[in-house]
């Protein structure tokens, strides 16, 4: 009787179970249908419910774990889907879900292993397939994750997700027609798919068309507001434009939601650095790394940071770091040709051999135009095309504002092509000279050679080299016959399709000309500067002070440990000298301390340094009038700052490098007849200071004396200096007509 007993009790258990199993179907259908529509809360009281009397129900738990995941509690959404996975191993979903979880908290090999259980088996998962090419692209295995896509979309052609992330793996590699075609896809299947708004849009923002970028984000915002990676995306646009503070705005609101976004992390580092917020752009680099060690963004951008505090072997080591995971990342390359400037050992050689990779690497790759013949008159008005991001107040700007001014408009017609999204009353001025002006901001590479080619443009001059805003891809391209760079960078380009380099034989002696696949073409100097005439120069310091100023008015990344070992041992040999150092950047307390320190440990005391930041350029013009001797920086020298020096009246110690960088400051100093303020070591140069430093009466004259002696200058008399550039540029197109006669009469 005790058997039949327990047969009963067993028997109405079952029943039981299968009621409230019933029961529970019909709340957990309930529960589904509320979380459809988003009534999250709701979702998980229905769930809580059905777990009350059946604990181990795998469909409630996996319910709620969706719902911690989507309510932002990644932990819990953690906890519970391994839970579902631990009853039941062969859930697909399951293992897919939490990988998405662990994707979000960035544990990406963690969302990798998952997504391959997942697909192990389902193998037709076209959910966890185009998830795996998420997490693939994420990891920098960008063609195994197009592979993945494309197996998803085979599966389910109008499968927008996958079609999607698609589109931003070909953006990553480039792609950026391609992914065109794949987010305006995934549209004609969802047109409220906000990832692929947002890819339309980012889209746009490759091709420079930034109005309609800002369009599609704020479509996608309106559909998903306040989503983290919409979020990220508006503030990379507005970082493209310049607009700092909105864009610093959108990366902490996206933070704050998601703490670990990517995007936003690289965002707020980028935009940080900009502003001369360098302990925050560190920390942001730093969460890159500690959560993905190959983000080869995370790595630059920690390099970027470093070079920020003058630490350029360090800088250099990271950006090494991110080539090795991806040797074709354009910023990292650029990174290093800017910074390779900053190093002693890094000779011509070793200059030219990193922009050589630019050109190998990204530049070589790009299709060369073919040009429509042209009448070959040697003697016609050529057309020279400006192409810079520099037509702003801005070094490089300051040494063609001149050139601008006294162009011979019969003989040369002048376009300005403007690559830059701001305007200043610099730009106004650069805008009255031209005899076309192009706002070539809003130009993709291809947009911008079809204007070029059109213009019929017959030397083509690149202003900014391989620095910020350059537009060297479109020359790439050849989209005209002869093509130059100088003014901004003049250090070679490395490129097959860039025809000359304006330079000097002191910047680029004779001796290494062959390193360079352009031809040099000698100037009376490297650069000029538009004249200072409106602040004449002051009495020299050292009369009143009893003691003599040194001044270092350069971008303090530009200061080396060598140079402060230098001024340092000057100092020491000078007692009572002071030296004031001034550029934007030490604003930053981080900067300005870690800059005096280095001093400090040189023995020099704290109260004989003078940190001065940000001012106007007529403040900063004045602060000259503090100083008795300016100080170049080595080995990456000054341009501008030694022309504003020389021009204050203000002589300038420079010394001789193995580089181009480090040869400027010489150029410039002997073009204005001042040889004998040239050193050819660092004894020669603290020589060179000492004794100059003891003759305040020379100096006093010296003072009075420059801003004539300049003038009387070919380097320094612009109007002289724009003939013989003309004359460069009529040499250029005779050479260019004599050579091709034998094709075109």
């Amino acid at each position: 009787m005790q058997n039949s007993g327990a047969g009963a009790r067993a028997f109405q258990n079952a029943r039981l179970q299968k009621k409230l199993m019933k029961q529970a179907e019909t709340i957990l259908s309930a529960a589904a249908g509320a979380y459809g529509q988003g009534r999250y809360a709701e979702t998980e009281a229905l769930c809580r419910e059905i777990l009350k009397v059946l604990p181990e129900h795998i469909d409630a738990i996996h319910l709620l774990g969706m719902c911690a995941h989507d309510g932002r509690r990644l932990e819990e959404a953690q906890e519970l889907l391994e839970r579902v996975i631990a009853l039941d191993p062969r859930l697909h979903d399951a293992h897919n879900n939490l990988a998405t979880v662990h994707f979000d908290l960035g544990n990406l090999e963690e969302a990798r292993r998952c997504q391959e259980k997942a697909i192990a088996l389902k193998p037709n998962f076209a959910v966890a397939l185009t998830n795996l090419g998420n997490t693939l692209m994420h990891l920098g295995q960008y063609e195994k994750a197009i592979e993945l896509h494309d197996r998803a979309i085979k599966i389910k052609p109008d499968y927008a997700d996958a079609l999607c992330n698609r589109g931003m793996v070909e953006i990553v590699l480039g792609q950026i027609l391609r992914a065109k075609e794949s987010f305006e896809r995934a549209l004609l299947f969802q047109p409220r798919h906000a990832e692929a708004i947002v890819g339309s849009g980012m889209v746009c923002s490759e091709l420079r068309h930034y109005e309609e970028a800002a369009a599609k984000f704020a479509m996608a915002l309106t559909i998903k507001p306040g989503a983290p990676r919409i979020l990220a995306q508006r503030g990379r646009l507005s970082y493209e434009l310049q607009q700092l503070e909105p864009a610093l705005a959108d990366f902490e609101a996206a933070l704050a939601i998601s703490p670990k976004l990517e995007l936003a992390l690289r965002g707020k580092a980028q935009t940080c650095l900009v502003m001369g917020k360098t302990a925050q752009a560190m920390a942001a680099a730093t969460a890159l790394i500690e959560q993905n060690p190959r983000s080869e963004m995370g790595l630059a951008l920690m390099g970027f940071s470093y070079s920020n505090q003058g630490d350029m072997d360090t800088a250099i080591e990271y950006l090494d770091r991110a080539l090795a995971v991806r040797p074709d990342y354009g910023d990292a390359i650029r990174g290093k040709i800017f910074l390779q400037d900053y190093r002693a050992e890094a000779d011509f050689v070793v200059q030219q051999a990193v922009r050589r990779d630019w050109w190998d690497l990204i530049g070589s790759k790009l299709p060369r135009r073919t040009l429509a013949k042209r009448p070959l008159d040697p003697d016609k008005q050529i057309v020279v095309g400006y192409v810079a991001a520099e037509f702003r107040q801005h070094s490089a700007g300051l040494t063609l504002l001149p050139v601008l001014r006294n162009h011979d408009h019969a003989n040369f017609k002048i376009i300005c092509y403007y690559s830059w999204p701001g305007s200043d009353e610099y730009t106004a001025r650069f805008k009255e000279m031209a005899d076309v002006w192009v706002d070539a901001w809003g130009l993709s590479d291809e947009e911008l050679a079809d204007r070029i080619q059109a213009d019929d443009v017959d030397i083509l001059i690149d202003v900014s080299g391989h620095t910020t805003g350059n537009r060297l891809q479109v020359f790439a391209m050849k989209p005209a016959p002869i093509q130059a760079t100088g003014f901004g960078h003049a250090t070679g380009t490395g490129m097959q399709t860039m025809d000359y380099v304006l330079a000097d034989p002191v910047f680029i002696p004779p001796s290494v000309r062959h390193l360079f696949p352009e031809k040099i073409h000698d100037l009376p100097c490297l650069i000029t500067m538009e004249p200072v005439t409106n602040l004449q120069p002051t009495e020299l310091p050292m009369l009143r002070n009893g003691y003599v100023t040194f001044g270092v008015f350069n971008r303090i990344y530009k200061i080396s440990d060598q140079a402060i070992g230098v001024w340092s041992r000057l100092m020491r040999e000078l007692p009572g000298s002071k030296i004031i150092l001034k550029h934007g950047l030490l604003d930053d307390p981080l900067l300005r301390d870690s800059l005096v320190a280095r001093f400090v440990a040189q023995g020099i005391a704290e109260e004989d340094i003078t940190c001065l930041g940000t001012t106007s350029r007529d403040d900063h013009l004045l602060a000259f009038g503090q100083i008795d001797i300016s100080l170049d920086t080595f080995p990456q020298n000054g341009g501008i700052s030694t022309w504003e020096s020389l021009y204050k009246g203000v002589p300038v110690v420079a010394k001789l490098g193995n580089g181009a960088s480090s040869r400027a400051g010489a150029s410039i100093v002997a073009s204005v007849g001042l040889g004998d303020w040239v050193a050819e070591d660092d004894e020669g140069y603290i020589e060179i200071a000492r004794k100059f430093a003891s003759q305040p009466e020379l100096l006093a004259k010296l003072r009075a004396d420059l801003p004539a002696q300049i003038a009387a200058s070919p380097a320094g008399n612009v109007e002289i200096y724009t003939r013989e550039l003309e004359a460069g540029y009529r040499k250029f197109w005779r050479d260019y007509c004599a050579a091709a006669s034998g094709e075109t009469i």
